[in-house]
């Protein structure tokens, strides 16, 4: 899989891919509409943040590539590759209690906080992607 290099981009099967893990240099773009949002990209190798409606969704530090991100009534599937381990950010329902699989291994329960930011640790081979699955309880 290779970065975005549009930084963002809506895929043929309705998802929505971004980041670029690969930049030196910070990169951003926004208002990009999908789904009737407004959403908007920063990234590089260091960080990459995306923003709806002004609103927080997904940080990773250092900077990834997101593939395939698609929202469902209890969740979010998406793919995600870089160049070393990540910690990633997740906007979703505040105190609520998650089911979260990475490379389709149970990672247990994770509740988020008072401000719904839900925090994971993911161990990243560069070149290959990691499938990440967050479900509601």
């Amino acid at each position: 899989m290779a970065a975005v290099k549009e930084l963002i981009r809506k895929e043929a099967d309705g998802t929505l891919s971004f980041g670029d893990y690969e930049l030196v240099a910070k990169s951003k773009k926004s208002d990009f509409e999908y789904e009737g949002d407004l959403y908007k990209i920063k990234t590089f190798a260091e960080i990459t943040k995306l923003e709806k409606n002004g609103m927080f969704v997904y940080e990773s530090v250092p900077g990834t590539t997101v593939t395939n991100m698609k929202y469902r009534e209890n969740g979010v599937d998406f793919f995600v590759e870089g160049k070393e381990d990540a910690q990633i950010t997740l906007e979703l329902e505040a105190e609520k209690e998650y089911i979260v699989s990475i490379d389709e291994k149970d990672s247990g329960v994770m509740k988020t906080n008072l401000g719904g930011k839900l925090n994971l640790s993911v161990e990243i081979n560069e070149g290959q992607s990691v499938k990440i699955a967050v479900e509601a309880k």
